[in-house]
């Protein structure tokens, strides 16, 4: 046990997590958010003068917001608390605020609130902060992993200053691994020696999560056997202390909605790489294919139209299929409507059309079915439904020029894109002949 617990004897608490002891202490050892904190920007000035308002820190876990606030706390000289919102309630959180209040009027000393998961707090807690955010009784730093545009109340979002963390990069991402294996408070004393290969694949593997990083290095690390001092890890030890890579997707955040965003624009954008790589990256985070299923389809007819017909036809059956087989064979189904979607000539004459239409029926003039065109069945003798309705099947060409709406205008105008060019030049025939000569006589009654 001890070999794999370092410094763990009777009476002594086991040591703490690798990622909480490579903490930093100081900005200077900070990794990451150079947007952020990187040489005269507004946080890392606000940071060095002490002079940090209330904030809120939002992105994906392991980028550094949890550190960055313990940065500041050991830097300021206010007060700090510390609270987690899964956890906190009302009472808890308002006995803090009162304090931090008569330690302002009392004392003259600020007080730093670090609230994490602030996202989980309900309106009502949230709007409790307000009046002693607003009064400047706290300073108070905000963390959540989801977008606070979202989730936390406009009224308290305006007194707040938000800052959005990235995931880290490669470089970050190396130098927090080599800190690790280099630093006493790491892995120093425990002469760990990474193979080319399993470096790289743990960094590939982290997805930008620095304490997912440094969590499997210290998994590889106590799990391999010391020999004559050293540990080697191996890719393979590699590969079992992080099988998989951490993908970014949370189905109830803006995660969610942007990622089907990043879907449409692809296949309508003509791009099935991009279009299949989204696909496959939700697929992957446990996305509801059936979801999916119904953005192509949209997308099908939306984006593509009468351009194609056949889009929406693929689209369709890869819907109903989705429904029939399940994953994982749906990912085919989806890869090849989505491609197709992606390289079919694109209109949205179709979706231009019935928007056009929606605004003429809402504040155009009043259309009434014209008579011709009524239902013939109960009311030709008594009202004369149908009268005068020309059947296009008795005419040269299947078509017979006809008023179909009173006032007519021009809602639905095809591209010059795929079968729509051939549509917009019959179109075009027809209207060129409706004005040079009155409609004709004769026909069937309907």
């Amino acid at each position: 046990m001890s070999d794999l617990l370092p410094g763990l004897g009777p009476g002594r608490e086991p040591p703490k997590p690798l990622a909480a002891r490579m903490a930093p202490r100081k900005l200077e050892e900070f990794a990451g958010q150079p947007h952020l904190v990187g040489p005269g920007k507004l946080l890392r000035r606000a940071i060095e003068a002490d002079r940090v308002q209330s904030a809120i820190f939002f992105g994906p876990p392991g980028c550094g917001k949890n550190a960055l606030a313990r940065v500041i706390a050991e830097r300021t000289q206010a007060v700090t608390e510390e609270l987690n919102a899964v956890s906190a309630g009302v009472a808890e959180l308002k006995k803090i605020l009162e304090t931090a209040r008569f330690r302002l009027r009392s004392e003259g000393r600020r007080t730093l609130l670090v609230l994490d998961e602030i996202h989980h707090f309900n309106r009502g807690q949230q709007d409790a902060l307000l009046p002693a955010v607003e009064k400047g009784d706290v300073i108070l730093i905000g963390l959540t992993t989801e977008n606070p545009f979202f989730y936390v109340n406009s009224a308290l979002l305006s007194r707040f200053t938000p800052f959005e963390f990235k995931p880290l990069e490669r470089p970050d991402l190396e130098a927090l691994l080599d800190a690790a294996l280099g630093s006493e408070r790491g892995l120093k004393g425990m002469g760990v020696e990474l193979e080319r290969e399993a470096r790289e694949h743990l960094i590939h593997h982290s997805g930008g999560d620095g304490r997912r990083l440094l969590n499997a290095l210290e998994l590889a690390a106590l799990t391999t056997p010391a020999r004559k001092g050293t540990r080697g890890v191996t890719l393979a030890v590699a590969e079992e202390s992080i099988r998989k890579r951490s993908v970014r997707y949370d189905k109830s955040s803006d995660e969610h909605y942007d990622h089907a965003s990043a879907l449409i624009k692809s296949m309508r954008g003509s791009d099935p790489d991009a279009a299949v790589y989204w696909l496959a990256k939700m697929l992957e985070a446990g996305e509801d294919p059936r979801f999916l299923a119904r953005r192509i389809l949209i997308c099908a007819s939306e984006d593509v139209g009468n351009a194609d017909p056949m889009a929406l036809l693929v689209a369709s059956s890869a819907f109903q299929g989705v429904e029939l087989v399940g994953m994982p064979e749906a990912r085919i189904l989806l890869s090849q409507a989505a491609i197709y979607v992606a390289m079919a000539p694109k209109s949205n004459a179709s979706y231009l059309a019935v928007e056009e239409a929606l605004r003429e029926v809402r504040r155009g003039p009043r259309r009434e079915v014209p008579d011709p065109l009524k239902d013939a069945n109960l009311d030709a003798q008594s009202r004369g439904h149908g009268k005068g309705y020309l059947y296009p099947h008795d005419y040269p060409g299947h078509w017979v020029e006809q008023a179909y709406m009173p006032l007519p205008v021009r809602l639905y105008k095809p591209s010059d894109q795929g079968l729509e060019k051939d549509l917009a030049e019959r179109l075009d025939g027809r209207l060129k002949a409706r004005k040079a000569r009155p409609p004709s006589g004769g026909g069937q009654n309907l």
